[in-house]
């Protein structure tokens, strides 16, 4: 084993079984990982330019579809939509054969202090939004957010109205 390597790529992957049939299902566990993946990314002061979607089919075979981006990031809302455009291509051969398993990996990394910057010349701050919900998750642990899309309809959900 060799030491002083950095990894070449940081992902994570989620196991569907049955419940791949359900596009809600697929959709809520890609922005789970998304949003796993982009926290660990910011935890190493890491981003990353490509972004792949990585399936299983229920027939056992696999297909992996990348996106490179033009800047690299480690903002969740970024590598999302990337990641959501890859699997809007592929809803028709899961549709067709069944998903069983879903990945995302950010990979093509760098330092987050040395990145090329484009033009013109401006250095982006990292979004307000991602460093909150890092400091809940640290502060009160992993579970204490959720996605929204992992939310379930029903009559457990229960919304204040309050008066106009």
């Amino acid at each position: 084993m060799r030491t002083g390597v950095r990894r070449r790529s940081i992902g994570a992957q989620r196991a569907l079984g049955r419940r791949g049939d359900d596009p809600a299902v697929v959709d809520a566990s890609l922005v789970g990982l998304v949003e796993r993946v982009t926290r660990r990314m910011r935890d190493a002061d890491r981003v990353g330019r490509t972004v792949t979607l990585r399936l299983r089919f229920a027939d056992f075979s696999r297909a992996a579809r990348a996106h490179t981006l033009d800047q690299a990031t480690a903002e969740t809302g970024i590598v999302l939509a990337a990641a959501q455009a890859l699997l809007e291509e592929a809803r028709p051969e899961i549709a067709a054969r069944g998903c069983t398993l879903v990945g995302v990996a950010v990979s093509n990394l760098a330092a987050a202090d040395v990145v090329q910057l484009t033009l013109p010349f401006a250095r982006r701050a990292p979004a307000d939004l991602d460093g909150a919900l890092d400091a809940v998750r640290q502060r009160f642990g992993g579970g204490a957010l959720t996605p929204g899309g992992g939310c379930t309809h029903g009559e457990g959900l229960l919304v204040p109205v309050l008066p106009e």
